[in-house]
């Protein structure tokens, strides 16, 4: 696997090492070693699949509090979206900043996103699938989620939407998650 440090530190693009052949490819998506000598500690608890029929659907931004962060391996298994991560680490040096990434069914390409990071994608084309591998179980109580369209963000997403849930459309924005955290 190649791994490619975005400019949010410890969020990865992974492309596959494939070894060709006349029946196809063989390539690894997930090694515990090479993993661990990027300081990536994944140990998938839950695994997850988003089915997306309709193109220019947006999922997002979500995330989970601590102690319940979750790091997440992305992968689009078919068709294809701008998948985008928020550093929330308030600590770090990127903190509110995004970064977008195309996966495709094609490409084959990962993004690791960690924990205490908001995250969405939008789709590209109809019929897309996403895999993730979730070092988290899901927490009900836990879950949050940021506005994709707070002009805070700046997110520059590739298209309009066109289906969004009334649940994402109502997250807070960026600003509303810094007063409610601060006041902790």
């Amino acid at each position: 696997m190649i791994f490619t440090e975005t400019k949010l530190a410890g969020a990865f693009i992974i492309d596959l090492e494939r070894r060709s052949d006349e029946r196809g490819f063989f390539a690894r998506s997930w090694c515990e070693d090479e993993f661990a000598a990027h300081g990536i500690f994944l140990p998938p608890l839950q695994a997850n699949l988003s089915s997306n029929p309709t193109q220019g659907t947006l999922r997002g931004m979500h995330y989970q509090l601590p102690p319940h962060e979750e790091s997440k391996l992305v992968r689009c298994t078919r068709g294809a979206l701008y998948d985008v991560i928020i550093d929330l680490r308030e600590e770090s040096p990127t903190f509110g900043q995004w970064i977008g990434v195309e996966l495709t069914g094609d490409n084959f390409r990962q993004l690791f996103v960690p924990g205490r990071f908001a995250h969405g994608f939008l789709t590209l084309a109809p019929d897309t699938d996403v895999a993730y591998q979730v070092s988290a179980k899901y927490t009900p109580g836990a879950e949050r989620g940021l506005r994709w369209n707070d002009p805070a963000l700046g997110i520059e997403w590739p298209a309009e939407p066109q289906l969004v849930s009334a649940k994402d459309q109502a997250h807070p924005d960026f600003s509303y998650q810094l007063s409610v955290s601060s006041e902790r």
